[in-house]
Order: C-alpha cells, then structure tokens, then sequence
C-alpha cells in the first residue's frame, strides 16, 4: 500500500514535511499499536516475554559526579550493584548533544588488565538491565572476560525510548546520538583497562540499526559490529522513510570495511528480512570483499535451523557474516524468556556475536 493511499500514514507524511517530527512519531506509534505493529526498528509486545523490566528512573540532577550515580527502581542511588559473578555500575555521560545513562558490566575475572569491550545498544521499550537479562552477555563476559556497556536512550531523545537511527542529525560521526555512545565508549576506555584493539559495537532492532550507524562513523573506534534484526545505515531520513525502509530496506549508503555480523530471522514481520541482505550489501560496497563461501545451513538440535554466509577480504579473514534464521521473528535468539523482546530458541545470537567478535582486533592499535 503507498503512503497516500493510507491515511495515517499520509498524516505522518504530513506532519514529518512540516517538521513536526515528534507528533508524526506519535501518530504512527498510535496506529501502529492499535494493530499490534512496532515504531521504526522496536520489538513488538507480543514477542515480549512476561515480566518486562521497567526503565531505571533518570539519575537525579545536581549530583557532583553523575557518573558515579547508581540508579534502582524507587529512586535509591549506589556506584554498583553486586550480581553473581561481577558487578554493574550505574553511570552517565554527558557530551555536547546531551546526556545519555549507562549500565556497565565489568566481569568477576576482571583484574587490572587490557581487556575486550563490548557495547550494547538496546531496542526500543527495552534499558541496559532488560537486555543484559534478555541477551545473556554478562554470562558471556565472565566466561570470556570482558566489559560490557549498555547505553540507555533517555525518554527526552526519543519518547518511544528508541535510537534515532534515521534521522540525518543522528547519522554522524561527532553529532548527536553517534558522538554520546561513542563519548560512552571512551569514557570506558578510560576509566578502565581496555584493549583499544577490541572494543565492539552490537544492538538489537532499533539499537541494532544504531550499531550500523557506529559501524559507518566510527570505524576507528570499534573493531567490529554485530546487528540483530537491524537497519543499514543511511537507509532512512525520516520517521517516514523509516517505516518504508522497515518493509524493503530503503537504499542504504555504504559502509566502512570494519568486520560485520548479521543476524536476522526470515520471518521477522516487524523488519523485513530484505533488511539484512540490504546491510551485506552495503558492507559489501566498501570494496574489499575477494571471496565469498559457499552458504552452509545448519540444522539446530534444540533450536531452528539458520543459513551462515561468509565473506573474505584479500586476506583471507572473515569480514562479513550473516546469519538467516529459519523462522525466526523479531526477537534475540537463544536469550532468556526473563528479558523482553528474546526468543529462547536458539542458534545463540549472543555466542555467536562474541566468537565474531573476538576474531577480529583492530589493525591501527
């Protein structure tokens, strides 16, 4: 159906052409609810599982030190909270384009050393202590020994509580929503020991669509990118567009040639499956693809059965990954059913992330 041809859409339109962008947002998210459909890039509630985390309130103004500030449901504040295995810190960053909270994960066998770091970016209605429960990295973490970061849209960014991934002034290195989760990053490095050769950028949906924008304006900074039920960067200019580019994919700009992980279910009804072979694409188009292997699909024992493509540079080295899951939807796959918008069924996204990850390290540190 085209845009004109439905009239809330043609409202949006409307709306988003005068730049009211805000109230194009909420006419859509209206429309949408009603018919159990998702904003650009959010999980839907039905693929929520019972129990869905709340967000943390906002840490309270006036602090001397907002970094330092925890954040627990009914307003109490602490620097960490302890958890089996490590602890999460409750932290802030401000930067020029605004102020963002974030959970940081810092593993029980953290001891000093440079070690990997990994940041999260959430989908929408979801905060870092939702996804860490949904995805189970901090499990990961402690097994690996790595940090991991979870950056937290505030309601005043968007009040969907989800990235502006397709918005132009939040598709820039050094501008909006890009330069806070990499003032993020860098604050982690250095406040902690981090190999600066292994620091990693994923997300999921929304979050996910965020982490190809990261991928295509910080390659300097991360090492390599993993995108779950994502959008390719630049597919989208606009709450309008964004919704189109959720069905087909948009016309993406291209990437840079930092290492890429895929990961998308074929019958995601929320982002289109087109939406990762649009992503492989545009990776593609930086131009130092040699070889491709042949695909391989995998029956899963306990979980669906999933298509593994992979893509060489000159090197030889895996720099492009997808993974096609077979029936999957839009949720994390092999997550706990204890965090929202997860499917337990596997292939383990969140496995399958790291063993990417730790592949590859950045060839300019």
């Amino acid at each position: 159906m085209s845009p004109d041809a439905n009239p809330l859409m043609a409202e949006a339109l409307r709306l988003t052409r005068s730049g009211r962008l805000a109230e194009a947002t909420a006419v859509l998210q209206r429309g949408l609810a009603a018919a159990g459909a998702a904003g650009p890039g959010e999980p839907t509630p039905a693929q929520s599982a019972p129990g869905h985390l709340q967000r943390h309130p906002s840490v309270p103004a006036g602090r001397s030190d907002p970094r330092r500030v925890g954040r627990r449901p009914g307003g109490a504040a602490s620097s960490a909270d302890s958890v089996p295995g490590g602890e999460v810190r409750h932290l802030s960053h401000t930067a020029s384009a605004g102020t963002r909270t974030y959970d940081l994960y810092v593993p029980s066998g953290y001891d000093g050393e440079p070690r990997p770091l990994v940041v999260m970016l959430h989908g929408g209605k979801q905060n870092g202590q939702d996804f860490a429960t949904g995805t189970l990295m901090n499990e990961l973490a402690d097994r690996h020994t790595f940090l991991v970061a979870y950056p937290e849209q505030s309601r005043g960014g968007n009040h969907g509580g989800y990235w502006n991934w397709f918005r132009p002034a939040d598709q820039h290195a050094d501008a909006g929503e890009p330069s806070i989760v990499a003032g993020i990053t860098r604050e982690v490095m250095r406040d902690l020991a981090v190999d600066p050769a292994r620091v990693y950028v994923a997300g999921l949906s929304a979050g996910g669509a965020m982490a190809a924008v990261m991928a295509a304006t910080y390659p300097d900074l991360y090492a390599a990118a993993g995108i779950h039920s994502g959008i390719a960067y630049c597919a989208a200019h606009d709450v309008g567009s964004a919704f189109s580019a959720m069905r087909t994919g948009g016309t993406p700009a291209p990437s840079s040639t930092m290492p890429l992980i895929v990961i998308h279910g074929d019958r995601d009804t929320v982002v289109a499956k087109v939406n990762a072979d649009k992503i492989i694409a545009s990776r593609l188009a930086a131009g130092d693809i040699a070889d491709q292997d042949a695909p391989v699909t995998t029956p899963h024992r306990s979980g669906r059965s999933y298509t593994r493509r992979v893509y060489r540079d000159r090197d030889g080295l895996a720099v492009a990954e997808s993974m096609i899951v077979h029936g999957g939807g839009h949720a994390w796959y092999g997550g706990s059913p204890a965090g929202s918008y997860t499917d337990s069924v596997g292939p383990d996204a969140s496995a399958e992330m790291i063993r990417f990850f730790l592949e590859h390290r950045h060839s300019s540190h």
